[in-house]
């Protein structure tokens, strides 16, 4: 264990061996810090918070302060959960979650976390995840696996962004975003498929085409029909494409509406 003597480790901070805190920082009660994870000077970290093995946390990031939600009372149930090989760069702030749903945010594995992005209470973020520099997670978010957040883009409360989607520079997501989507403009509306992306990751030209597909179905050819009517006829089409069925999962788990295409500006 390597802790400099001028960081300040409260003595209930569950600190593995092979992990190592820097001058200045502060690690709280009820931290945990796994094995080859580093610490930056400056940084603060609150509990209940548990961060797994080989993250690297840098200068003055403040992690698992209390959630930003009025409703939220000191010692009600409230924690945080970050995985592996996560990248949390300069005043990154991520908040512990609530009694609302399940007492906890999740922040998964290899994530890299870009200058001041916000992650508030109760979100779920995946694994392989890229929020560039001042990207904001309202609470209760939702973000899926190989999701890019562009920078200055902010996302409503309760929205689910798809796994493999595209979000461009400053785009204000106030809708669901379907998986393997791109969505850009300050008045974000969906503008296609995130080919490019998919091609990077070694999906199939077959795959990528069948995506294609499901987008012009469902946001070209569809107006004035019902969506779980188009849906049905596209699962039937496209079953044996999983890339296809998960398109039409994220959809149905919409809670908060899927974001619309460009033939709606």
């Amino acid at each position: 264990m390597s802790i400099d003597p001028r960081a300040i480790v409260d003595p209930s901070a569950k600190i593995s061996n092979q992990a190592e805190i820097s001058a200045y920082a502060v690690i709280g009660p009820n931290v945990e810090i796994g094995s080859g994870t580093i610490v930056d000077s400056h940084a603060v970290i609150q509990g209940p918070t548990k961060i797994g093995s080989n993250n690297h946390i840098y200068s003055f990031a403040s992690i698992g302060g209390d959630p930003q939600d009025i409703t939220y009372e000191s010692g009600q149930e409230s924690c945080l959960s970050i995985g592996d090989d996560n990248l949390i760069r300069e005043f990154c702030t991520i908040n512990r979650g609530t009694e609302k749903e399940n007492s906890i945010t999740r922040v998964g594995s290899n994530n890299m976390l870009m200058a001041y992005v916000h992650i508030a209470h109760d979100c779920q973020v995946g694994n392989h995840v890229i929020m560039a520099n001042n990207a904001s997670l309202a609470g209760h978010v939702r973000l899926h696996d190989w999701a890019y957040l562009g920078g200055f883009t902010l996302v409503k409360q309760f929205c689910l962004v798809g796994m493999h989607t595209y979000i461009g520079m400053g785009c204000q997501i106030n809708k669901d975003v379907p998986a393997y989507m791109i969505a850009s403009g300050v008045q974000a509306r969906v503008r296609g498929i995130n080919a490019e992306g998919m091609r990077r990751r070694g999906f199939s030209s077959s795959a990528i085409a069948s995506i294609k597909r499901a987008f012009r179905v469902v946001y070209r050819e569809s107006q004035g029909q019902l969506l779980d009517i188009t849906l049905a006829a596209l699962k039937k089409s496209e079953a044996d494409s999983p890339e296809v069925l998960q398109f039409i999962k994220c959809i149905r788990q919409s809670k908060a509406g899927i974001m619309r295409g460009p033939i709606d500006e």
